[in-house]
C-alpha cells in the first residue's frame, strides 16, 4: 500500500563490516536499493524510520518515497531486512525500487472476526488454518490486510481463499482451495453408560491369552510328574 512517507538516504562509497559499525554508531544503518532496471545503488538510511515501517499496519508491504541525496527519489519497499537477536534491533535492510505502473506480487495478512455459529450453538472448535495469501496486483491497489467474517460458520463448513473478495486489480495467486479457517468437532471418548461393559474386546483378548496360557501351565505340571513315572526303572537296575 502506498503511504506518503519520505525516506532520506545518503549513497556510500564504502562497505564493509567497519563501515557498517561506523554507520551503526553514527545512527544510522547501511542498505540496498536495486530493481526496476536501474542500479544498485548503496545507501544509509534511519533505522528507526525503517522500523517504524515494518511496524504499521501495511508493514513490508507499505510503499514509500526514497529520497537518495544528489542521486533519485525514487517509490520503494523493504523487500529484506536484518535484526541484531539479542538487542532486536534492525542492522541492514534491502529496499527494491517500485514501477507504479506494474504488477507485483506480495503476501497480505488474513485476519478473521466474529465468534462462529458452530462454536456457540454446536460445540464445535473454530481453528485458524491460514493467515496470509498471495495476491498480484498494481502497487497503489495492495491492500494492508484480508477481514474475513467467521459468524455464519457451522460445524464441519470452512471459509477458503477463494471465497475472499478482491478488488481492483488483485488477483488471487494462492490455491483458491486453501482453507483460511474452519469449525470442526471437539472429538472426545464418551463415557460407558451404567452397568455396560467398559472394554468386551479387551475381556476376549485377555480370555485368548489366559486360554493359550493354561495348556502351557499344564504342560510344566505335567513335566513335573514325570520322574515319579521312570522311578520303577530305576529300581529293576
Amino acid at each position: 500500500m502506498r503511504k506518503d512517507i519520505t525516506v532520506v538516504a545518503e549513497p556510500r562509497s564504502t562497505r564493509g563490516k567497519n563501515e557498517a559499525r561506523r554507520l551503526r554508531v553514527a545512527g544510522s544503518m547501511p542498505s540496498v536499493v536495486y530493481g526496476s532496471g536501474g542500479a544498485a545503488v548503496a545507501v544509509a538510511v534511519s533505522p528507526k524510520e525503517i522500523t517504524k515501517i515494518l511496524k504499521s499496519k501495511s508493514g513490508h508491504n507499505t510503499i514509500f518515497n526514497l529520497n537518495i541525496t544528489g542521486v533519485e527519489n525514487t517509490p520503494v519497499m523493504v523487500i529484506d531486512w536484518l535484526v541484531d537477536p539479542i538487542k532486536d534491533n534492525i542492522l541492514h535492510c534491502d529496499l527494491q525500487r517500485v514501477d507504479l505502473t506494474k504488477r507485483i506480487r506480495v503476501a497480505v495478512p488474513v485476519h478473521t472476526h466474529g465468534d462462529p455459529k458452530g462454536v456457540k450453538i454446536q460445540g464445535g472448535l473454530h481453528e485458524v488454518i491460514t493467515r496470509e495469501i498471495e495476491v498480484e496486483c498494481l502497487p497503489d491497489d495492495i491492500p494492508e490486510e484480508f477481514n474475513v467474517d467467521v459468524t455464519e460458520l457451522m460445524l464441519g463448513q470452512a471459509i477458503r481463499a477463494s471465497e475472499i473478495p478482491l478488488t481492483g486489480s488483485m488477483i488471487l495467486l494462492s490455491p483458491g482451495d486453501a482453507v483460511i479457517s474452519h469449525v470442526i468437532s471437539v472429538r472426545a471418548e464418551a463415557a460407558p453408560a451404567e452397568g455396560e461393559a467398559k472394554a468386551e474386546p479387551e475381556v476376549v483378548k485377555k480370555g485368548k491369552k489366559e486360554d493359550a496360557a493354561a495348556p502351557a501351565a499344564d504342560a510344566k505340571k505335567g513335566d513335573a510328574k514325570k520322574p515319579d513315572a521312570k522311578k520303577p526303572e530305576a529300581k529293576k537296575k
